[in-house]
């Protein structure tokens, strides 16, 4: 046997050149990598602005010099680059890419102003989430790497959704749930780009063990969720249920982006980050749920037995604060939100109802909830069962479908396409939003 392979039959084995498949594991580990450093600064200022150092009165002169900070960063760095641009860009590359414009490099740096901006958003205690940014961030730089390496369209786009994919790992420690994540994400419908789940895979894991190792991330579960030994058809019911209830969560989150996207219209955009800070402080006196993600008090709550006042206040304060941050430029992303959401306030129907199996439903719930938003049924029933260690694969997919089924003429995400290549005609092809 030959000591290496001919590149010819190389390409072969993979299905792809070989300086693709050297790109797929570099932007792996690099994903993982730019990854953990970003949670790592996250978790610094978090521990020096975060909602746990003030009272508040403090916690609310924080949200609001932050959203003035924010405002004169974008105003000095540009636009933020965001994953709308990002999916945008994946269907057809270099039309939206948050790094270029017609005319060459954007001036703007629009991912350079988004690493800054995100990061003071969310360690300042915005209800926004970390996975938006970073999944921003990993893959776009992969989709530049690849333009610049020369690549064609296809691959490119393969290497793009392969960031992606580690950059979804990092965050979520579900490495086969963010790869298929990050599959679903650009369309409303299923897994299109299929030539790409192998690579977003092994970056996925890439990405993975470069976080678990320099980023001091374990294997466990990051949400300990009690066992469940045995799913019947009770539960089977139930889940439909839990699929409805998710599906409601996600519908209103949506159709109150949309309300408050109009109210902020006649607000001056410089001054919407200010006010929408204002805000989140005054919801953070209903509840302290409002503020922050909702990773952290996800497991605080998995530990306690709260009231179910307390429950329900904390899902729906949450709800409201996470459309004000996404409407008034507090840069994040709402996946981790609507699954604290669904968390909640599957807690409370099961218990309004009189469930057995409590956290089937709670883990249903969260699964539903988020589908109903970005329309990813596997990616989010692989992500929440691997990220609480819960054999719920049955359960929670039938929550999936059911609330994938009843949102599908909505979404929020409006480049979210079906398959376009380069060679087909355009026309056609973009699914409508009503959100």
């Amino acid at each position: 046997m030959p000591r290496s392979l001919p590149r010819d039959q190389l390409n072969r084995f993979f299905g792809i050149r070989s300086r693709t498949v050297a790109l797929i594991v570099v932007i792996g580990f690099g994903g993982g990598a730019l990854g953990a450093a970003y949670l790592f600064v996250l978790d610094v200022l978090s521990e020096h602005i975060g909602p746990e150092q003030w009272n508040d009165g403090g916690q609310i002169a924080v949200l609001v010099v932050t959203g003035v900070i924010v405002s004169l960063l974008v105003k000095l760095l540009g636009r933020t680059a965001d994953v709308e641009l990002l999916v945008g860009n994946i269907h057809v590359p270099g039309t939206t890419d948050p790094g270029t414009s017609a005319s060459g490099p954007d001036s703007g740096g629009r991912l350079r102003a988004l690493i800054p901006v995100s990061l003071l958003c969310i360690g300042a205690g915005g209800t926004l989430g970390p996975e938006a940014p970073l999944v921003t961030m990993t893959g776009t730089l992969a989709s530049r790497l690849a333009r610049r390496s020369g690549l064609n369209t296809s691959d490119r786009r393969v290497l793009a959704i392969t960031g992606m994919a580690a950059g979804f790992t990092v965050l979520f420690g579900a490495p086969l749930g963010a790869a298929v994540f990050a599959l679903e994400i650009p369309h409303r419908r299923g897994l299109e780009y299929y030539e790409a789940i192998v690579p977003a895979v092994i970056g996925a894991l890439c990405g993975f063990a470069v976080s678990t190792t320099f980023g001091g991330f374990g294997l466990e579960p990051l949400w300990n969720l009690p066992s469940v030994n045995m799913v019947d058809g009770v539960d089977l019911a139930w889940a439909v249920v839990a699929g409805v209830l998710g599906a409601a969560i996600g519908l209103t989150f949506t159709l109150l982006v949309g309300v408050l996207r109009r109210v902020t219209m006649r607000v001056p955009p410089s001054v919407r980050p200010a006010a929408g800070g204002l805000v989140l402080g005054t919801l953070a006196l209903v509840s302290p749920g409002a503020l922050t993600n909702g990773e952290v008090q996800i497991i605080a709550l998995g530990s306690t037995d709260p009231l179910t006042a307390t429950l329900l206040v904390a899902g729906l304060a949450k709800l409201a604060a996470a459309a004000v941050a996404l409407v008034t430029g507090w840069r994040g992303g709402f996946i981790i939100p609507l699954f604290f959401t669904g968390y909640t306030l599957g807690r409370v129907a099961a218990d309004w109802l009189g469930i057995d199996h409590t956290w089937m439903f709670v883990a249903a719930t969260m699964v539903a909830a988020n589908v109903a938003v970005t329309k990813t049924p596997i990616g989010s029933t692989l992500v929440v069962t691997e990220m609480s260690g819960l054999t719920l694969g049955p359960v929670t997919i039938i929550g999936a479908l059911t609330s994938l089924v009843l949102t599908s003429p909505i979404g929020l995400i409006d480049n979210q396409r079906r398959r376009f290549d380069v060679y087909e005609p355009m026309g056609g092809e973009t699914e409508s939003s009503t959100a």
